[in-house]
């Protein structure tokens, strides 16, 4: 396994507040899923079979508990295999998103979909990944943008904007180029619990006991504070 799939494989083990968190994040996931097979991409040491030991679990990077090694840009699967696509904090590690969508596209069947759990960069938040995370947040790029693949290019290499680019100010011309791909919803989530657990982080500065009451509290103000503060965003793709 590499390294750092280790290291965050270690802190999922010893952190009871990290599970529960992503716990909630899985459960908002699967209630907006299609019924038939699920494909989680880019998927670790295998989060989702946690919580949905049937899911075929692929990523990049060897890890215990995946299905098979795929690259998201090159998904290995037949047209039409697939009820849902599940990607959780991937994207924005994907060197070429357009590939990936025309990939989901092609492997989803009509009805299927993608549900993407990925950085909200708001006002507030921000602050926080720029600052405290050890990803770079560059808004100034063209998530639509083409280059020709990088044979160098690390698996974690990333740019945390381009999700919030793509279903923000580039929301029109992704609708343009995928119009078989609708938006059926886009969540803001995350005011406290997240930033509090610190992630795969070995600290954390709320106890598993109080991450439902917290992301209880949270759900009341989300309507409220949401665009301004917002550390996550869950974006729910159909195909038609």
């Amino acid at each position: 396994m590499d390294p750092r799939l280790a290291e965050m494989r270690a802190a999922w083990d010893a952190k009871g507040s990290l599970r529960a968190l992503y716990a909630d994040y899985y459960r908002r996931i699967r209630r907006d899923l299609a019924a038939g097979p699920t494909l989680e991409v880019g998927a670790g040491f295998g989060n989702m079979k946690h919580f949905d030991p049937a899911v075929v679990s692929i990523d990049m990077l060897a890890a215990p508990g995946l299905d098979a090694m795929a690259d998201a840009q090159h998904l290995p699967f037949a047209a039409g295999c697939f009820a849902n696509i599940v990607m959780v904090d991937v994207l924005h590690h994907v060197e070429r998103p357009l590939d990936f969508f025309r990939e989901a596209a092609r492997v989803l069947r009509p009805g299927g979909r993608i549900a993407l759990l990925e950085p909200a960069i708001t006002p507030l938040s921000w602050a926080f990944y720029h600052y405290l995370h050890p990803e770079p947040v560059d808004r100034s790029v063209d998530p639509m943008a083409t280059a020709a693949p990088d044979p160098d290019r690390d698996a974690f290499d990333a740019n945390q904007a381009v999700p919030t680019l793509l279903f923000g100010p580039h929301a029109a011309r992704f609708r343009a180029a995928f119009p078989e791909l609708a938006v059926v919803s886009h969540a803001r989530l995350s005011l406290f619990a997240y930033p509090l657990s610190g992630g795969y982080r070995r600290w954390s500065l709320i106890p598993r006991p109080l991450v439902g009451p917290v992301l209880a509290f949270e759900d009341a103000l989300l309507p409220i504070l949401g665009r301004a503060m917002a550390f996550r965003m869950l974006v729910v793709l159909e195909r038609r």
